[in-house]
């Protein structure tokens, strides 16, 4: 039979009946020329004979003939037929044993049963009566009694069916070429219609066809245009590539800046109170202020308007005594904060001021003129309190008009290293033309901050709904060549990509007052230290079944298969899709499921607004509209970016991986140290055996300091795990520093003082920053490891002094060791985790000695070292 079936059911319906019968299978002996014929039913006695059996095939041995016949039964012990019926008695009954005249081949032979045998390969099909024409001839193999190693079942060969290719021009890629192409086609397959008028169906359909065709071919050009970095249109695509290749593509941040609030009573005024959403400060327009009610007709056309909006971060606690506070001079006149100072005093007392806090200094006046139209809009600068005494002037109630008994109470405050003040607040001046000459309060002290960031929340959005699977895309395959083994069906992933309705969507990176170790963060990294790694999308979701909230990342690679994990991928029309997981990366949503989305839109250059310019709260907290009476933002609006322009992402994309990040040599575990502190100044490692393994050791020299932290030695060695080498530990250790003894001998310009030169010298050669902004030429910048130290530049930066007419050094070395004098080589060489320093401090004569004299022959001589006084 040359059919294939799954089921034998005409084998189960013979055996069954009595009536008929055929061969069940066949057995063959060891010596291979023995062949047991099993049967359905019994055989009666010589109802085969030799005459009956054929057997056909083989390759190199033919012409295989049947020698004998014997019924099981007549054999002497009869056969017995171990797989009889349950019930009966085994016997030999049906089971035909024929012997041949020699073994085949390893080919496959037939054995046939027919009713008149004309011999060896008879082609006689005609079977003997009552013996089923269909189980009337069996294949089988004379060797497959021999021993082999793999299963015995024939494989089924199912070659790919090879699909004549369709005959088509490529040349037909839009609507016109299709038609025409599909018009040629019915004129040769169906000549007799010459039908062109347009409602004829026929011209409708192949009209139809021809638009479907445009739009799939607009399809398959676009994915291949998306396919290459140089020729893709859509950012997302621009984004897929380049993530390849670990590029960060920037998709925009928003802007931040501190904003003041003036209060007629004290509370505490929550970032979140409207319906759960941030309180929003609106730039002014057309619509009165400062206060506008969320929902109102007021504040949508307001909103119609298109104001920039910003949302605050954080909570804040209100005081009127907050709303502007003065400096204290103590009585003094005419007087300013300095550069680099982080503390002062507040005149009256603030017991409500506590640690945390940020204050502003506002210069409110021209020091020139005392008029507050000429007060320097970019001396303002904000602070954050690290400590707050409340104490007393004890003869401060003399400066008063009239004067107390009782002493003035003041309020001293200190702020953060880090905020120290980056230019000089001048408190108090003196304007002879002025009506008033002394000018008070040029700069004042606002309190009542809280930091807000651009962009606008959009509170429950709800997303279409999640489709069905389309039946179309169902994927079915039947198991390999057996087509019987039953079909794999591979259910495929849900396309659904919601768009949101607003945009753009807001990119932004986490804000916190105090960070992992609890210390106090600057105010102004608030505004000028901001992470651009960490920015992500403004945006979650909600399920509606579960209510559980799924959270927004930059991509799914690291999501678990049942992380709850999408992602916002933004266009630069400013429209944002969702693109959630597959199940095995991220959850993979269920059809029907409905989401509402918490989102922000907002960002970029254009949220960088002046100062002053934030002047509406919009809310519908009733304590906000009674006891608001003004909100400003001293401060400038920064740090808002626009997303990252295509082309500068292809130029910039291929070359991100050539960006280190890895420490193999000693000089990469330097390089990679600055990577992880970007406040040191300067890192050296080394490679020490310790005993069992190699050891780096990185020497890192500190900016504006010689000491190091073991907070910051923990930090940098805790960093060093994500690019050191497997089996390399890392500790961290401060550079040696080496103190130098320089003593030189000048000769005066006739003209000039002595003491004036000595004192410009000596300011050139210093290690700090002189008073009129220049770096001494022994800075610690400019200096670091194994750096040699060179005699040439000190005698030029002295030469170059006004009023020096020749130099002389008597000493140039390491201090206190003549051996290592650099005066005939000019230099004096360094190790290489050797830092040169020359400080000339009194304090710390260790840290290296500068003597600068006046040559004896003027008979002056002034020495700068004070030890021997």
């Amino acid at each position: 039979m040359i059919y294939q079936c799954c089921d034998s059911s005409r084998r189960a319906v013979l055996a069954n009946q009595e009536v008929y019968n055929g061969i069940d299978f066949l057995e063959v002996s060891d010596c291979q020329t023995t062949l047991y014929l099993h049967f359905l039913h019994d055989l009666a006695p010589n109802q085969l004979t030799v005459e009956n059996i054929v057997i056909c095939g083989g390759e190199r041995i033919t012409g295989i003939q049947v020698v004998d016949v014997v019924n099981g039964a007549m054999l002497s012990p009869p056969l017995v037929d171990m797989e009889c019926v349950p019930g009966s008695p085994p016997n030999g009954s049906n089971i035909l044993v024929i012997t041949v005249s020699q073994p085949g081949d390893f080919s496959t032979y037939t054995l046939k049963l027919v009713a008149n045998a004309a011999g060896p390969g008879s082609e006689s099909t005609t079977p003997p009566a009552l013996f089923d024409p269909v189980f009337s001839t069996i294949q089988f193999s004379f060797k497959v009694g021999c021993k082999q190693w793999f299963d015995c079942q024939t494989p089924k060969k199912c070659p790919p069916e090879i699909s004549p290719a369709p005959k088509f021009s490529y040349l037909a890629k839009d609507y016109a070429s299709f038609r025409s192409l599909m018009l040629d086609r019915m004129s040769t397959i169906v000549p007799a219609w010459q039908e062109r008028n347009p409602a004829d169906l026929g011209i409708v359909l192949v009209e139809m066809l021809a638009f479907v065709g445009d739009y799939l071919s607009y399809q398959q050009d676009a994915v291949g245009t998306e396919a290459y970095l140089g020729t893709a249109r859509l950012r997302t695509s621009v984004r897929r590539h380049v993530k390849l290749v670990d590029y960060a593509m920037l998709d925009g941040c928003n802007s931040r800046t501190w904003i003041h609030f003036d209060v007629s009573a004290d509370f505490i005024l929550n970032w979140r109170t409207w319906s759960n959403g941030p309180q929003q400060l609106l730039t002014q327009g057309s619509y009165p202020g400062p206060f506008l009610e969320i929902g109102s007709d007021t504040y949508n056309l307001a909103m119609n308007e298109n104001p920039q909006a910003f949302e605050m971060m954080e909570d804040v606690s209100l005081h009127t005594l907050h709303n502007q506070m003065q400096l204290y001079t103590w009585g003094d006149k005419q007087c300013c904060l300095p550069a680099g100072a982080t503390h002062a005093w507040l005149l009256g007392a603030y017991p409500d001021l506590t640690v945390g806090m940020v204050l502003i200094f506002v210069e409110a006046k021209g020091p020139e003129t005392g008029a507050p139209a000429d007060a320097d809009p970019t001396h303002r600068w904000p602070v954050r309190l690290s400590k707050v005494d409340l104490t007393a002037d004890p003869i401060g109630n003399l400066f008063l008009t009239p004067p107390t008994a009782d002493p003035l109470p003041i309020t001293r405050i200190e702020w953060l290293p880090a905020d120290a003040l980056p230019f000089a607040v001048c408190v108090s001046s003196y304007v002879p033309s002025a009506p008033s000459p002394e000018v008070s309060d040029v700069t004042v002290v606002l309190g009542n901050n809280a930091l807000a960031d651009c962009g606008r929340t959009i509170l429950k959005e709800q997303l279409p709904v999640v489709p069905a699977v389309n039946p179309a895309l169902v994927l079915t395959t039947s198991g390999g060549c057996d087509r019987c083994s039953p079909a794999e069906v591979t259910p495929p992933a849900i396309r659904y990509n919601p768009q949101l309705a607003k945009g753009p969507l807001t990119f932004a990176d986490p804000y916190t007052t105090v960070d992992s170790t609890g210390v106090l963060i600057p105010a102004t990294s608030a505004l000028n230290g901001r992470d651009r790694s960490v920015l992500m999308p403004a945006i979650s979701l909600t399920d509606q079944d579960s209510a559980d909230t799924w959270v927004a990342e930059l991509d799914l690679l690291h999501s678990a298969g049942d992380a709850k994990n999408f992602v916002a991928e933004t266009e630069d029309d400013g429209t944002t899709s969702l693109r959630f997981g597959d199940g095995t990366f991220g959850v993979q949503v269920v059809s029907g499921d409905v989401f509402f989305a918490r989102y922000r839109v907002g960002g970029g250059t254009v949220g960088n607004v002046g100062n002053d310019v934030l002047s509406i709260v919009a809310s519908d907290d009733p304590l906000v509209k009674g006891n608001i009476t003004a909100v400003r933002n001293p401060l400038p609006a920064t740090g808002g970016l626009d997303p990252q322009s295509l082309d500068s992402v292809r130029a910039a994309a291929p070359y991100a991986f050539n960006t280190q990040e890895r420490a193999v040599t000693a000089a990469d575990y330097g390089t990679m140290a600055r990577v992880v502190d970007p406040t040191i100044q300067q890192a050296r490692g080394t490679f020490r055996w310790t005993g069992s393994w190699n050891t780096v050791f990185i020497a890192v020299e500190p900016q504006g300091t010689e000491t190091i932290s073991a907070a910051t030695k923990q930090q940098i060695v805790t960093g060093m795990e994500l690019y050191r080498m497997a089996g390399h530990d890392v500790d961290v250790d401060s550079p040696i520093y080496v103190s130098l003894e320089i003593a030189i001998c000048f000769c005066l310009t006739p003209g000039y003082l002595a003491p004036d030169v000595q004192e410009a010298i000596l300011l050139a050669l210093s290690a700090g920053t002189n008073p009129d902004g220049s770096v001494g030429l022994f800075s610690q910048q400019n200096f670091t490891f194994g750096q040699t130290v060179y005699l040439s530049p000190i005698i030029a930066a002295v030469q170059r002094i006004a009023g020096v007419s020749s130099v002389t050094v008597g000493t140039f070395q390491r201090q206190g060791q003549p051996a290592t004098s650099g005066l005939s080589s000019g230099s004096i060489p360094m190790q290489s985790l050797e830092i040169a320093r020359l400080a000339n401090d009194p304090n710390y004569p260790e840290h290296g000695v500068l003597t600068v004299t006046v040559c004896p022959a003027q008979g002056v001589l002034t020495v700068t070292d004070c030890g021997a006084c």
